[in-house]
């Protein structure tokens, strides 16, 4: 399949209820999120997920942040994975996700900045934190996550989930199973804490990432940070580290407008031909 036939069925899932994601995005005192199941037919989902390389085969991001392996330059692997990550960039599925999210003028991101495919195994984690708040070059705005899950028969049980903080870091957060066939929208701004608990199982959770961005911010006022991470709140030395972490590299961007350390994970294609 290509990813305009891809592009159709996540249209026509979205479309048939799409006043109910609405409201569910939409609920007020918590993170603006909702989740659309059975989103492909089983079939086209399980060959999504048979088509992912190797852990061995993506890069590791390990730290006191984060531990998992992720992918941009989708033209190292099955060409399938490239056609279904471009399809959650047809224009009709950015329009009817900005009528479920109330979120308008987004655009996706050819380049995949943060984007692309992502994979955890055992003992693989992603520490709470706010996503940076721009694009790359601090054009436009992060504004929404969009996560498709394609793990057959991946239970809760085994890690590697959703964590909505909610209502902050002091307050218990809401798990949103990364069940296989199953779409998790999620909002970008300066609450929308989140992270992905654990995995204690064998096996690979593994989820094909997009992201838009707009001029507009996802709130009323202009705001802008970078990635910021904290620890649990099991872990309070953890806390004080990333904290300190997170003050420098904004305190460095901040005055010189530049990162610390330069993005890798861009897809870095061989012309100049628009893959939207």
């Amino acid at each position: 399949m290509n990813r305009k036939e891809y592009a159709d069925l996540i249209l026509k899932k979205l479309e048939e209820s799409k006043e109910v994601y609405r409201k569910e995005f939409n609920l007020e005192s918590r993170i603006n999120s909702c989740i659309i199941d059975d989103l492909l037919p089983e079939n086209i989902a399980k060959e999504i997920y048979n088509a992912f390389p190797s852990p061995e085969e993506m890069t590791a991001y390990k730290s006191l942040r984060e531990n998992k392996r992720i992918a941009a330059q989708m033209d190292l692997y099955n060409p399938l994975l490239e056609e279904i990550v471009f399809a959650f960039q047809d224009q009709r599925v950015i329009n009817v996700v900005e009528e479920i999210t109330g979120l308008k003028e987004m655009t996706p991101d050819s380049n995949l900045y943060a984007g692309g495919i992502s994979l955890m195994a055992t003992g693989n984690f992603l520490n709470p934190h706010l996503d940076n708040s721009h694009d790359n070059d601090r054009e436009s705005y992060r504004v929404l996550n969009l996560l498709y899950y394609v793990t057959p028969d991946w239970d809760v049980e085994n890690g590697g989930n959703l964590e909505l903080w909610d209502n902050g870091m002091s307050k218990p957060q809401r798990t949103l199973h990364s069940k296989f066939n199953r779409l998790a929208l999620m909002i970008t701004n300066k609450t929308s804490i989140h992270s992905v608990s654990k995995v204690v199982a064998n096996g690979k959770r593994c989820c094909v990432s997009n992201y838009y961005f707009s001029k507009k911010p996802a709130e009323k006022n202009e705001y802008f940070h970078v990635t910021s991470f904290y620890g649990r709140p099991d872990e309070p030395v953890k806390n004080v580290i990333l904290k300190a972490d997170t003050l420098l590299r904004q305190t460095i961007r901040g005055i010189t407008g530049k990162r610390i350390v330069k993005t890798e994970h861009i897809y870095k294609k061989k012309d100049n031909e628009n893959n939207n």
